[in-house]
């Protein structure tokens, strides 16, 4: 619980307060982050940004939302908009790109083998699209329609996702029950 007193100081731009602030935030900010990006580079670049959003709106935020719930709203967006803007930049780069060229979605770019000790390592391979559905539905509670709206997909599209990525943790789990010295070659 983030006391009211910092969240006062840190409207008045104190930069004590807003260091406290980022020191106590980090690591819920970071957890958040790290649920929806591969690495940890790109995860600390989202929760930064999402820091510096909610420094800049402190102000507005309404009193009667929970401080915790609005700030996780605040890096889930910018989560979500940093993923919009890098699809943009792909779709743009394929439309740029001349007709005979070979394009990256030709190839089928399986998701890293790594050694599997805990869930947030397996739900980082599974594909991207899937993931960050996963992680809205399962957990950060957004409802399918929600999820639609944020991504701009179907609500059935949001559904298949899901399903997607719990066959395929489901998969993975069996497997590493089955076969433990297999953790390296969990999923495909």
């Amino acid at each position: 619980m983030v006391p009211e007193r910092l969240i006062a100081d840190c409207i008045r731009k104190d930069p004590r307060a807003e260091q406290e602030l980022y020191r106590v935030l980090h690591p819920v900010m970071m957890g958040i982050c790290s649920r929806y990006e591969r690495n940890r580079q790109d995860a600390a670049a989202r929760m930064n940004e999402g820091f510096l959003k909610v420094l800049l709106n402190l102000g507005k935020r309404r009193p009667d939302v929970p401080f915790e719930a609005w700030m996780r709203r605040i890096i889930i967006n910018t989560v979500i908009d940093a993923y919009r803007k890098e699809r943009e930049r792909k779709t743009q780069e394929r439309m740029d790109m001349p007709m005979d060229a070979p394009t990256g979605s030709e190839v089928n770019d399986y998701l890293r083998h790594m050694e599997a000790e805990a869930f947030a390592d397996l739900l980082r391979q599974v594909p991207e699209m899937s993931r960050k559905v996963f992680n809205l539905f399962a957990v950060d509670g957004y409802s399918h329609a929600e999820i639609a709206d944020l991504l701009g997909i179907s609500a059935g599209t949001s559904k298949w996702h899901v399903s997607h990525a719990r066959q395929l943790l489901q998969q993975a789990i069996s497997q590493l029950a089955a076969h433990p010295a297999a953790a390296k070659t969990v999923l495909p």
